[in-house]
């Protein structure tokens, strides 16, 4: 993988997992072969491999992610019996 580019789009996600996600998605994607996901969404790709492709193209914007809003998680509270 191209090492600028890695850098470049490190910068627009944030998290590299995060980046590793989304690479080994989109060069699944590349190489399966068939449909229109299978075709690069960047116009020169040259000598690149599919890993320099996604990365190409979550630099040049044309491939996106969402993050989830975190939630805090609370611990639920035993509810009191009633004697009887």
């Amino acid at each position: 993988m191209n090492a600028e580019l890695t850098k470049k789009a490190l910068e627009k996600v944030g998290n590299p997992n995060v980046l590793v996600n989304l690479i080994s998605r989109r060069v699944r994607q590349l190489t399966s072969g068939g449909g229109k996901l299978s075709r690069p969404l960047v116009a020169e790709t040259g000598n690149l491999g599919a890993a320099d492709i996604a990365l190409l193209e979550i630099v040049e914007d044309k491939m996106g992610f969402e993050m989830p809003e975190l939630e805090e998680l609370t611990r639920p509270t035993a509810k009191k019996r009633k004697k009887q």
